[in-house]
């Protein structure tokens, strides 16, 4: 909607543009005009300079902020007039303000509009401004072919700050504006406006304009060789590719090279398949699934069957994630990887320059390793807050806690994020007292609050003690009981604080990056705070040989993630000379393995509230769906997010059963541009979970029925029946008793 500010300037600039016309501006601002007047305006203007020069900026200022015709004649003018000197710099510190007021309009009138309408695309767009927009501005305006008022509205709805638009305008309209001046001063020579502009002059504007992109490529091959000062590049490489680390990220990347026959080196100093393998994803949804089915039998009767006491060997499950573990680690195994042509190193990695790495065998042997390029794929690890005392408790992480063989009877959990959320859950359903410990004020805080909800209420259900708004203050143990203080937030009295007794605690506050022993000082690279390393668009890091994936360059730490990351970083370093490719996130889905699952791709709608995108809801209870209810399982939701009127997928959740499932539709929907119009046409077998995508779909249809079309068919089903009292109705009616 248009604010009142927006119409009172739609308003002016309506009036000024109407005066324009109703004066017939467009022909007083003509060449033939120009030169018919041009004897009886020199004299007045050699009386009046100061005033003549100030009426000739106004006007110019006022023609090119309107974008109306005539700036060309101007320029002309400014030259007949004033000379080539003073002509220059009253044109161009002109046309400079006019551009810059028309660029303020078209931000001003339609930037909020596009922002709102498409904020990834608008943020894409500014990315690119904030890189390259200076460039590519000078390009613009350097070459006379584009018509510069158009120029003036497109940058205006980018984020390009202001100084850099009017400096960058100014100093690239110089050149055009010093020819179209020059000219004016031999105004009656000239019969044509296309006479000023031949084509070999042309042609070097065009030259000119191609200038700043060629710059760009000699500062970034300059920028590429600074980068390198100080390090000797190998005559030959011993490897096309050396991939440090072998979990998801290296994994990937290193069966990319070989598939495409590329020599490639992988190097773990631990055990393949990282954390996902060994102490991640698999482990924990095994662990899930003992701890579903002991909620199974506990609750056998929502089957009809005698609901019974849960017994069982906590080593014994953590024998059967061990089984399952060894079971998918074939999967991962340098054997495997070696059959593929990957040589697989154990041994510990670190840098020596930006082609070659230093690798530390197990047997103590040292090697040195030279690539043409270098991927970083070490992973991330628990991070452990610094809270007094903890470190003393023998603090179990998801790193740490699969070594386990006894249950805790009182286990605290320390985040009420995806993998404490999970992992309490699970601890709680198998017989351990849960008390879970959350600085916010709901668990899950990057889902709604609805979402948060539902997955609290089944916690509760489950007997979690959940302490929502408690921080860890200091541990101890005191009288041979460990406790935790914590402090409550909104407690009547700050210093009070809250005592919890427990057996064991599991830290699960997020994850840092494994930058640890890389020697990435020896390549100028710095780490971020946790841990990460900072990686260009391409996965590049510093060096344009040398690149990240996988949680150790965030920003999503997720297995599949580092997957999809792994695709740009291989193929950026081993083909990066020839092209380029910039990872991209736009479909980015994950689950959240609790009971009930939590699934998500795109916006939430708490994250389009706070960027402005304007959205609309559609949603289906999974109550109603026949095969949920046949399972009892009936509980949980569908919300997809669409532009409003619109059946695009701008984001998608799912909570309950099989939402991980469910999901992937919306995923694949979101990643080919189809809309829910299309999920709706596809057929669904009978009765499955993912019917209820189709049903949502089907609810975002039935909100958006055209209401008139459907009034008019009514009518028309009505006068085809016959209308009462007729012959025909009458018939039916006498037959009927």
């Amino acid at each position: 909607m248009i604010n009142r500010k927006k119409l009172v300037l739609i308003a002016i600039i309506a009036l000024l543009v109407g005066l324009f016309i109703v004066f017939d501006g467009h022909q007083l601002l003509t060449l033939a005009n120009l030169q018919a007047h041009q004897a009886s305006l020199a004299q007045w203007i050699a009386d009046n300079t100061l005033a003549a020069v100030g009426g000739f900026v106004l006007i110019y200022i006022a023609a090119t902020a309107l974008s109306l015709p005539g700036a060309a004649v101007l320029t002309l003018a400014g030259g007949a007039f004033f000379g080539n000197l003073l002509g220059l710099a009253a044109a161009s510190v002109a046309s400079t303000a006019g551009a810059s007021l028309a660029f303020l309009a078209a931000r001003f009138l339609f930037r909020d509009t596009l922002r709102q309408r498409y904020a990834e695309t608008v943020r894409r767009m500014d990315r690119g401004i904030e890189k390259d927009g200076a460039f590519y501005l000078a390009t613009l305006r350097l070459v006379p072919v584009f018509p510069f008022f158009l120029i003036n509205l497109a940058m205006g709805l980018t984020g390009m700050k202001l100084r850099t638009y009017a400096l960058v305008s100014w100093l690239a309209m110089l050149p055009g504006t010093f020819v179209y001046v020059n000219a004016g001063t031999q105004l009656a020579q000239i019969e044509t406006l296309g006479d000023i502009v031949s084509p070999g002059v042309l042609g070097a504007f065009v030259l000119l304009g191609v200038f700043p992109l060629v710059a760009k490529f000699a500062l970034g091959f300059v920028r590429r060789r600074r980068v390198y000062r100080g390090f000797q590049r190998p005559q030959q490489f011993d490897y096309n590719l050396v991939v440090i680390g072998g979990g998801s990220a290296g994994l990937v990347s290193a069966y990319i090279a070989a598939a495409v026959k590329a020599k490639v080196a992988l190097i773990e100093r631990d055990r393949m398949g990282g954390d996902c393998l060994n102490t991640g994803c698999v482990p924990s949804k095994a662990l899930i699934k003992s701890a579903k089915a002991a909620d199974t039998m506990r609750h056998a009767d929502r089957y009809g069957l005698d609901s019974v006491p849960v017994q069982g060997s906590f080593a014994n499950i953590m024998a059967r994630v061990k089984r399952v573990i060894a079971q998918v680690e074939p999967h991962d195994s340098p054997e495997r990887y070696r059959k593929l042509g990957v040589d697989c190193i154990a041994g510990s990695a670190e840098f020596v320059s930006p082609w070659e790495v230093a690798v530390t065998h197990h047997d103590g042997r040292r090697q040195i390793l030279t690539a043409r390029s270098i991927i970083i794929a070490t992973g991330g690890r628990p991070a452990m807050p610094p809270i007094p005392g903890l470190e003393r408790m023998e603090p179990l992480t998801s790193d740490t806690l699969w070594s386990l063989t006894e249950q805790p009877k009182r286990l605290v959990v320390l985040g009420g994020g995806p993998i404490g959320s999970e992992l309490a859950q699970a601890f709680q359903r198998l017989g351990s007292q849960v008390i879970q410990l959350e600085q916010g004020d709901r668990l899950l805080a990057k889902e709604d609050p609805e979402v948060a909800e539902l997955v609290q209420r089944q916690f509760e259900r489950d007997g979690i003690d959940l302490r929502l708004r408690h921080r860890a203050l200091e541990f101890a143990e005191e009288d041979g009981e460990r406790v935790v203080y914590c402090g409550r937030e909104g407690a009547d009295n700050p210093e009070e604080r809250v005592r919890i007794g427990f057996d064991r605690v599991l830290v699960a506050v997020g994850r840092s990056g494994n930058t640890r022993g890389l020697n990435l000082e020896a390549l100028g690279i710095e780490p971020e705070r946790n841990g990460t390393v900072p990686v260009e668009d391409d996965l590049s890091v510093r060096f344009p040989n040398v690149f990240a994936c996988g949680d150790v360059a965030g920003p999503y730490q997720f297995t599949h993630a580092a997957a999809h990351q792994a695709w740009y970083a291989s193929v950026n370093a081993l083909f990066g000379q020839f092209r380029r490719f910039r990872v991209e996130y736009r479909v980015m889905p994950w689950v959240t393995f609790t009971g009930p699952e939590v699934a998500r791709v795109g916006l939430s709608e708490t994250e389009a509230q706070a960027q402005g995108v304007a959205y609309e809801v559609t949603r289906y209870g999974i109550d109603d769906l026949d095969r949920a209810i046949a399972e009892s399982e009936d509980h949980g939701f569908i919300k997809v997010l669409t532009p409003p009127g619109k059946d695009r997928i701008l984001g998608a959740v799912v909570v309950g059963q099989h939402a991980g499932e469910i999901l992937a539709e919306f995923t694949l929907a979101m990643k080919h541009g189809l809309g829910l119009n299309k999920i709706l046409g596809t057929i669904h077998p009978y009765p499955t979970w993912n019917e209820a995508a189709k049903y949502a779909a089907g609810e975002w249809k039935r909100a958006h029925a055209p209401q008139l079309v459907l009034r008019l068919l009514e009518k028309l089903h009505r006068w085809r029946r016959g209308k009462p009292g007729n012959a025909a109705s009458t018939a039916v009616e006498s037959q009927q008793l």
